[in-house]
Formats: C-alpha cells, structure tokens, sequence
C-alpha cells in the first residue's frame, strides 16, 4: 500500500482541523494511506471532541482566540511549540483494523524509533504509569501534563514527549498526534524527511525511513508487501504549499463528527 506524504501548509486551528477531518473524509484516493505534517500561525489550543469548553478555556492562557474543537478525542493540546501531523489510514488497511489501544501503539512505536535514530532516549509509557503525571487524574485533561499508555515519554526525565487521539468510521482510521520539542532535551531535525529529493526510495531500500511517516510506511510493509512512500502528483517536496484552505474547507464551521472516538493526546 502507497503512502501519500502531503505538503506542510500553515494554518490556524479550525483550518488545520478542517484540513485533518477532509484528508479522512474526501481524499480523492481513498484507498490510500496519507500523512500531513503542518504548523501554526500563532499560538493555538485544540480540544477533544467529548470536552467542555467551560473546562477547556479554564485550562488556557485568558483571551485566547485561536482555539478549535479536534474531530478525534484526547485532551487539551497547546500547540505553541509542538511537531503537528495527522496519518489517516484506509478501511480495510491491517492497522484500521486492530483495536484502538494497538493501533495507537503502534503508531506511537514508529515516533519512538524515529526520536531514538536521532539520538532522544524516549520509550513507551506502561499501564502502572497513566496518569501519574497529573496525581491519576480520570478522562482527558491537558496533554503534556501526563502520560496515557503507550504516549512516547523520555526515559530519562519521564516528560512525556508525544501523545495522539484517533477516531475511525466508515472512510477509515485519523491519528492526529503531537510531539512536544521541549521534552525531548536534544536537538532533533524536524524536517529530516523532506530534505531528501526522493524519501520513497530511500526508505524502499533500507527497509524504513527516519521521518515518522516512513516508519509508519515500514510498519505497514511488515503487513503488506507492497507498501511504498510517495507524494501526490503536483505536490512540491517539502515546501509549504499556499496557506490557504481548499476551496470545500469549512473555515468558520469547526468539524463535529459523531462517530467514536478513541485516544488520549
């Protein structure tokens, strides 16, 4: 199976969510796996789809404006100086299929090998961990304030370092994930992937790639032989496409899908 890797646009938080809940929605190549990293205008806050906006807007800095509802779960994510992506993966797809817990493992297993080939000591965060962060605070709260099983934490320090939410339906399975670049304590080329004129072949040849949507893709392969990176016909490698939003985008309306969602950013 293919993996489209999408160009890096800038947006604000109801057009990055917008963005994320359309690649899910209404890809033109549906039986695709697609992976999108993006940045932010300015300072931005996203919330679960389940959380009170009474308690989100309590949890953040007075006034701010920039602050959009996810079509997946989890908790409050400030994005001030996170790594942003969202992979949707394809009904039907193996990693679609397992359960949410697995599916989220295993995306977040790719991360952590990703982080360790560039020398972050991170690790997986255990059963007897969740929570400890926040005093074993039930349901979502602030992201990086504590760890869920299976986040990417730092071994050292334990700070978790990278959480996600999902949500899947009839068009498939939506990770929308973030790493936190303080907790890391080293530091990491963030754009490692779109530097190189050809990542798919790179990471056809060795097996894997270094960037988070190449381990993802290598992953997939140990499921499906005939996995591959590449990027859509008339996408620039790595550059920032236009910051508009597609002309179909909901920009003033946030997504609010009703099917479950799974997850704990």
């Amino acid at each position: 199976m293919n993996l489209d890797v999408l160009p890096v646009r800038t947006g604000n938080a109801p057009e990055n969510m917008a963005h994320d809940f359309l690649l899910l929605q209404r890809y033109p190549q549906a039986e695709t796996a697609r992976f999108r990293h993006y940045r932010w205008r300015g300072p931005a806050w996203t919330f679960g789809y389940s959380q009170k906006v009474a308690f989100v807007r309590a949890q953040i800095p007075a006034g701010n404006q920039d602050l959009c509802r996810r079509p997946t779960g989890g908790g409050v994510v400030d994005h001030t100086d996170d790594w942003t992506y969202a992979l949707v993966v394809p009904r039907a797809h193996p990693l679609e299929a397992i359960r949410a817990t697995e599916s989220y493992r295993a995306v977040h297993e790719c991360l952590a090998a990703a982080l360790r080939v560039q020398g972050v000591p991170v690790r997986l965060a255990r059963a007897d961990e969740s929570g400890a962060m926040e005093g074993g605070v039930v349901g979502p709260g602030v992201c990086f304030r504590r760890a869920e099983i299976f986040d990417v934490v730092h071994e050292r320090t334990g700070e978790k370092v990278a959480g996600a939410a999902q949500k899947r339906n009839k068009s498939g399975l939506l990770v929308q994930g973030s790493l936190w670049k303080p907790a890391c304590g080293t530091l990491v080329d963030w754009i490692f992937s779109t530097r190189r004129s050809s990542p798919g072949s790179r990471a056809r040849k060795a097996g894997l790639s270094n960037s988070p949507a190449g381990r993802i893709s290598a992953t997939n392969r140990n499921k499906r032989s005939s996995s591959s990176i590449r990027r859509p016909s008339g996408t620039s490698s790595g550059r920032e496409s236009a910051d508009a939003a597609p002309a179909d985008s909901p920009r003033a309306e946030q997504p609010r899908p009703v099917e479950r969602n799974a997850g704990q950013p």
